[in-house]
């Protein structure tokens, strides 16, 4: 069961007000657990980056003039995401900002039953709480200390562990480590051996159960 754990970062809240997607990453997960494959492009969005989004993601215009744009990088993403569902936190917003960029290159959008909301899973497994990316990593004790400002390849390794709490946990003997490079992978926990308990009852327990029996009339655990 191959997915895609997806994320963008971009220069507003709305295609429509004619603001852009500049940076993409994708992270493949095979059976929940991240196979290392993993997809990162920043991209020139063609226009200003207000003051307010580069306060959350910290990409200025500056730093995104050399890049590519989206153009250059549609089809290397498309062919990486592939058929795959795409596991997305929030998942309208990037399906609207991802079909706006396919749209304007004549490219077919993404269909959107292809989409895992993991927002929508968090609501509904745990009604009324917070569920923001940070909020869930807090519940589920993941580090997430790196997340200085939203970045996308980051914020989709901290979602593929979320991913796999809200699928039901961890399988025993497993972690994800975090590479620095990006990308995590299925881990052996070490197990130690631990000795056999006694079930053996004690001297005092044993007095005590006669003396329990003493008591009763025709006890079961003399017959």
């Amino acid at each position: 069961m191959r997915e895609i754990v997806l994320d963008t970062e971009t220069t507003g809240l709305d295609p429509a007000a004619g603001h852009r997607i500049v940076e993409v990453a994708g992270l493949e997960l095979l059976h929940h657990v991240p196979t290392g494959r993993s997809f990162r492009e920043y991209i020139n969005p063609q226009r200003d980056m207000p003051e307010e989004a580069e306060k959350i993601h910290g990409l200025s215009a500056q730093f995104l003039a050399d890049k590519p744009v989206f153009k250059d990088i549609a089809r290397p993403f498309l062919d990486f995401i592939g058929d795959a569902k795409l596991v997305i936190h929030n998942a309208q917003f990037d399906m609207k900002f991802l079909n706006a960029e396919l749209k304007g290159l004549g490219l077919e959008p993404l269909a959107g039953d292809r989409a895992i909301d993991t927002v929508a899973m968090a609501r509904k497994r745990y009604p009324g709480a917070q569920v923001s990316l940070d909020a869930l990593c807090r519940r589920f004790e993941i580090d997430n200390s790196a997340r200085n400002f939203h970045g996308a390849l980051l914020d989709c390794e901290l979602l593929a562990e979320v991913y796999l709490e809200l699928s039901g946990g961890r399988q025993p003997g497993l972690t994800l480590e975090r590479r620095q490079q990006g990308g995590t992978v299925a881990q052996p926990l070490a197990r130690a051996a631990r000795p056999a308990r006694p079930h053996s009852p004690g001297e005092e327990e044993s007095a005590a159960h006669e003396a329990m029996l003493a008591k009763l009339s025709d006890p079961l655990w003399q017959q």
